[in-house]
């Protein structure tokens, strides 16, 4: 009788054991979130978001003044051109982004793509980067916005480097310069597969 208390005994230590490690790792999960890892998307997050304000794209030609509107209410695939002249990165990330919508196929329609420039460029040098790119938008960035891409990156931002916009303005990915536009693109995916907006 002895012997059979003692295993009823452990047989109820066992399944409280197993019913609290759960509580205890969803507890440990929750105390640190960076515990849990990157996650499946390619970029890394930007959390929180970043909230941007149409005003801080300021058109940086005629016909970029003109359609700045188009950022509105759509996904964006925002370049960035942070020194005077365009490297050979920051252009293979301009063309990488222009292909990415191409691949998107039914889905193109819901995405913009936008290139802000962060320094003093050359207006006429500028044409020769997007002459063959007729529905690449323009802008240049207001003193806030590039405070706001500087927080992000904690330092400058590179060249070549890739963010992702949503359909309210908020930055909420980043890529690193040279990124993969098919990982860009499963990622991107996802997103408009899980939003009902953009």
């Amino acid at each position: 009788m002895n012997e059979q208390h003692k295993k009823n005994n452990r047989t109820i230590l066992i399944i409280f054991a197993i019913s609290l490690i759960p509580f205890v790792l969803a507890w440990y999960m929750a105390a640190n979130l960076n515990w849990s890892g990157k996650g499946t998307n390619n970029g890394e997050l930007i959390t929180p978001p970043v909230t941007t304000e149409r005003a801080e794209f300021i058109g940086f030609d005629d016909f970029s003044r003109s359609n700045m509107k188009e950022v509105n209410g759509h996904w964006v695939l925002l370049n960035v051109i942070s020194q005077k002249q365009c490297s050979d990165l920051c252009q293979q990330a301009i063309h990488k982004t222009k292909q990415l919508r191409l691949m998107m196929n039914k889905e193109l329609t819901r995405i913009r793509r936008l290139v802000v420039i962060l320094s003093d460029m050359d207006k006429e040098a500028a044409k020769l980067l997007w002459k063959d790119d007729l529905r690449l938008l323009r802008a240049s960035a207001a003193p806030s916005l590039l405070q706001k891409l500087k927080t992000i990156r904690k330092a400058d931002v590179p060249e070549g480097m890739l963010f992702l916009m949503d359909p309210f303005g908020n930055l909420m990915m980043q890529y690193e310069p040279g990124f993969d536009p098919y990982k860009v693109k499963t990622d991107l995916k996802k997103l408009l597969r899980i939003s009902q907006i953009g």
